[in-house]
């Protein structure tokens, strides 16, 4: 029966538990060609069974409060936090500076204060610039 059930699913394009064949009807035993599983298929005795339908699967739950486990340090590391404020703000300055909105020497002071986790935001920064007067406009 397992070779007639290899070729029949290899006919039929389908996996080898997909095949049914009649157990009333012993002449399958004695197919052995491609022809002859042909034959039963046209007859009837093998068949090709429907795909079985996959469960649902289960809406995720929102975790709430107290399913949250470990402190905030241990949930995100102190130094990911840092770099998310940070890199922002360096490709700002790195903006400005190729802008020639910003001094050289202005540009390393106020990245070393970048560094020192001076800034909260970009905003913050751009709003220290201004105040400060460090940005310069272009002239047209």
């Amino acid at each position: 029966m397992n070779l007639q059930k290899k070729i029949a699913s290899k006919i039929l394009k389908c996996g080898v538990n997909r095949i049914w064949i009649d157990p009333a009807n012993d002449k399958v035993k004695t197919a052995i060609t491609r022809n002859d599983i042909r034959r039963f298929i046209k007859e009837g005795i093998i068949k090709k069974l429907p795909e079985k339908k996959k469960a649902k699967i289960e809406e995720k739950r929102q975790q709430k409060r107290g399913s949250i486990k470990g402190s905030i340090g241990a949930r995100e590391a102190k130094k990911t936090k840092w770099l998310k404020v940070v890199r922002p703000q360096r490709k700002l300055l790195k903006e400005l500076k190729s802008k020639n909105k910003l001094s050289f020497h202005s540009y390393r002071a106020v990245y070393k204060l970048v560094k020192g986790n001076y800034f909260r935001s970009k905003v913050h920064l751009m709003t220290y610039l201004k105040d400060k007067k460090l940005l310069t406009e272009d002239k047209k």
